[in-house]
């Protein structure tokens, strides 16, 4: 059930109307049931999966917090007579005791992962340096929808109890929502146990403020992903479907237009996501923060997809980069190699196991793989080029001046962009020499020789892409100088608000790319 398809709408029409007039302290029954409704409807074997998933989390942080609870107290009761060395050997002890129960949370929920997700991957992978009579067949598995989003959220919060900075959640049936709430279940965010429960389970009362602002933004979203991406994705196929017949300036054309599509799509269903919630009085992360007038890859990273990021970063980089192996790694690199070299040994092999990971997350493909990789070694070389800038922008001091700004966002969005052409071909070797067709066979005729007229999108799409693309550039710079531009207009006039939220959910309707030649596709991030 797409979001963007009429039943999501009857759907969430139906949600909302039962919600409103449930009780206050009952509406998270109402949403498990909703959220388990809407994953049956995809599939109902899906819920095996997630209901593995559950079970497992809820008994082994169940087990873990008891544990925690028990290390607590026992250390209170005999602080006095335990020295410093006997605290440190029992806390030791119950580590190693609650480490069990750790992986066996993990080894179930990232065993599942791994074995739906990168069997066949593994097995094309190995077929790949096997003769013919060797080669290995793939299998058939299921795939759950949304499987790599609701898993690494389930993981977070199984490690969080290990830690002891979130207690278990004692009602399994609200931790299955926790897994399961339906919003986010197909492309995030990727929620923390701590944040969202907070208003999962006992939502904030209800005001025509926030139902407004929800309604406002999901209206936001449609707009991004029915108006502007819906129309790209057709010219994008095209173009990336037909390699040998659009090279050079076409490659740049499709880089532009995925960028583009990407972003309306993402950030439009994570518009609709939030807003979702936010008509229920539930508060979800958000997601992106103007990705796109990020000034380098690094800070781009921190502004798009936020909670992937948050999330790789506090369970991926930081437990390897303090691991006892790695330490011993720096301190030996250290002595034997200087410290220029041995200093940054953790930090380059810690980032480089995160963006291994997170394009192997993105899909099982070398092409994603190679993604990750790519965006980890332009980071670490900006990295090393660091003082270099530093020199050159305090000889330059116009550097913070507006057009030096504009040039580094262009090359941020330029630079990604080529990057994420890996994702748009799914072919390493294609990739690199596609990329190097814009260079070799770049033609400024391909701009004002009609064939762009000739990607399944005419001279009346291309008024209506430019003209939303404004909007959003408009809305975008206007947010940096106000935050919320809802908040910002409702605050003065609710009037003007419920009519540019009427005029946006017109120009939507009238300007959706659906009809004949069209289909409003799924959203990019669904098959993650």
């Amino acid at each position: 059930m797409l979001f963007t398809s009429y039943e999501f709408i009857a759907f969430i029409a139906a949600v909302f109307l039962l919600y409103y007039a449930f009780p206050l302290k009952y509406r998270w029954t109402l949403l498990l049931v909703a959220s388990l409704g809407f994953y049956a409807i995809a599939d109902p074997r899906y819920l095996i999966f997630v209901g593995v998933t559950v079970v497992s989390a809820y008994f082994t942080c169940i087990k873990m917090d008891a544990m925690n609870l028990e290390q607590t107290s026992y250390l209170k009761e005999h602080k006095e007579e335990m020295s410093t060395a006997d605290k440190k050997k029992y806390k030791e002890t119950m580590k190693k005791k609650k480490r069990v129960f750790l992986l066996i949370g993990l080894l179930v929920n990232l065993g599942i992962l791994s074995v739906t997700k990168y069997t066949n991957f593994v097995i094309e992978s190995i077929n790949s340096v096997l003769s013919d009579a060797s080669r290995l067949s793939t299998v058939e598995l299921i795939i759950p929808m949304g499987i790599s989003f609701y898993t690494f959220q389930t993981v977070s919060y199984v490690i969080d109890v290990y830690r002891g900075t979130e207690r278990a959640e004692k009602n399994i049936f609200k931790l299955s929502l926790f897994v399961t709430f339906f919003p986010q279940m197909v492309q995030g965010p990727i929620s923390r146990f701590g944040q969202l429960s907070k208003t999962l389970y006992n939502p904030e009362p209800l005001n025509s403020k926030m139902i407004s602002m929800g309604i406002g933004r999901i209206a936001w979203g449609y707009f991004k992903k029915v108006v502007i991406a819906d129309r790209l994705i057709t010219a994008v196929t095209e173009l990336v479907s037909k390699p040998e017949s659009y090279t050079g300036t076409y490659v740049f054309i499709a880089m532009l237009f995925y960028a583009f599509e990407l972003y309306c799509d993402f950030t439009g269903g994570i518009d609709i996501t939030i807003g979702i919630a936010n008509t229920m009085g539930i508060k979800v992360a958000e997601n992106f923060n103007l990705p796109y007038f990020s000034k380098n890859i690094k800070e781009y990273w921190n502004r798009w997809h936020i909670t992937m990021g948050t999330w790789f970063t506090d369970y991926i980089f930081y437990p390897i980069s303090v691991c006892s192996p790695m330490l011993k790694l720096s301190k030996w690199s250290r002595a034997h190699l200087g410290s220029f070299i041995g200093k940054r040994v953790t930090v380059y092999l810690s980032s480089l196991a995160v963006w291994f990971t997170t394009g192997l997350w993105h899909g099982a493909a070398w092409n994603f793989i190679v993604w990750g990789l790519m965006n980890f070694v332009v980071i670490m070389i900006s990295q090393e080029l660091e003082p270099l800038y530093t020199k050159f922008h305090k000889k330059c001091p116009w550097y913070k001046k507006a057009p030096y700004t504009v040039f580094q966002i262009i090359r941020t969005i330029l630079l990604m962009s080529a990057i994420r052409m890996f994702d748009c071909y799914r072919n390493v070797p294609l990739t690199f020499k596609m990329i190097g067709t814009m260079f070799t066979e770049f033609n400024l005729g391909a701009f004002t020789d009609g064939s762009l007229l000739g990607l399944g999108i005419s001279g009346a799409d291309y008024i209506i892409l430019l003209a939303g693309l404004f909007v959003v550039l408009g809305v975008s710079l206007i947010k940096v100088r106000v935050g919320s531009v809802r908040a910002f207009i409702y605050e003065r006039s609710e009037m003007l608000y419920y009519t540019a939220v009427a005029v946006l959910t017109i120009v939507t309707f009238v300007f959706g790319a659906y009809g004949v030649g069209y289909d409003s596709s799924q959203f990019i991030y669904n098959q993650f």
